[in-house]
């Protein structure tokens, strides 16, 4: 028993990592607390329990890879910029946002990062940019985000054709968050993720772990693999804390149990309570005032270049 709970236990982190992953998670509550104020317009997509995905990865890719996210993506641009100002004044229509505005939740540019909330639509334009990188900027790669429920668009088996035949620098990330919207993974998808990556001839890597420095060690190696033309899927197995958007949450009570006792969130602060109180009341402070000072700002004015 004693093997097993250390086995479980988060390997501590350093702060600025754990400010990161306390901000993402801090930024969505905010943002659904806005939300149920009716100070927000729109809809907004969090990444409540999955925010260890994109911190994770975080220092693995560089600034000339390319990004592309998906609608739920907050987590993702928080770890490529960390611009929570620019972010939520770019959800909140005011000054200073990231797109004049016009972008909201999900759909950004800055740089070469990309989101976009239509479903499967990232990864053939990802495989387009890699197949450029491969080209014109060897050693960079493509990294697109995608959920379990994309995997029935067929721009995902379009696109995992074109990089493996091409042998792409393509990083697909799947967070599997076993429900699609409101279905269940395992009512809507035959087969396994694993398998449909093979049938192409692209690896698979699974991803059972929520421990940051545990998950970073065993990609280093894989990353650096794609980076040499050889594309990848990797898988996490993850749990969607929240709704599905801001409040439509049909899950039955056990499966919200489940995704609550696999969170990081509690689970670091059991592990590491000094550090984790400590940075989490700051973290706290910092988002509160983050979104007074953007609620305060004029409305964002667009004009087209």
């Amino acid at each position: 028993m004693t093997e097993t709970l250390d086995r479980l236990r988060l390997s501590r982190l350093g702060d600025d990592d754990l400010e990161l992953l306390l901000l993402v998670r801090h930024f969505e509550l905010k943002l659904l607390e806005l939300y149920g104020r009716g100070e927000l317009n729109g809809t907004t997509h969090t990444c409540l329990g999955q925010e260890y995905v994109p911190v994770s990865l975080r220092p693995l890719l560089g600034e000339h890879d390319h990004i592309f996210s998906n609608h739920r993506g907050h987590g993702h641009y928080l770890a490529r910029f960390a611009d929570p100002h620019g972010l939520l004044a770019e959800i909140m229509g005011r000054e200073g946002a990231v797109c004049g505005g016009v972008g909201g939740s999900q759909h950004i540019h800055r740089d070469r990062y990309l989101s976009t909330g239509v479903q499967g639509e990232s990864l053939p334009v990802a495989a387009g940019v890699a197949l450029h990188l491969k080209r014109a900027e060897p050693g960079a790669l493509a990294c697109v985000y995608i959920g379990d429920g994309t995997w029935g668009e067929g721009a995902v088996y379009e696109a995992l054709n074109l990089a493996s035949l091409w042998r792409l620098p393509l990083l697909v990330v799947v967070e599997n968050n076993g429900i699609a919207q409101s279905t269940p993974t395992t009512s809507q998808m035959a087969g396994s993720i694993a398998g449909r990556a093979a049938a192409f001839g692209v690896k698979h890597h699974l991803v059972v772990s929520t421990d940051v420095n545990e998950i970073r060690t065993s990609l280093e190696p894989l990353v650096t693999e794609v980076r040499d033309c050889r594309p990848l899927v990797v898988e996490f197995v993850t749990h969607r804390l929240g709704p599905h958007s801001k409040g439509d949450d049909i899950r039955p009570a056990d499966a919200v149990q489940a995704a609550r006792d696999n969170d990081w969130y509690v689970r670091y602060a059991n592990d590491h309570p000094d550090q984790f109180h400590r940075l989490d009341r700051l973290v706290r402070a910092e988002v509160q005032a983050i979104a007074d000072e953007v609620a305060a700002r004029p409305l964002s004015r667009w004009e087209e270049s």
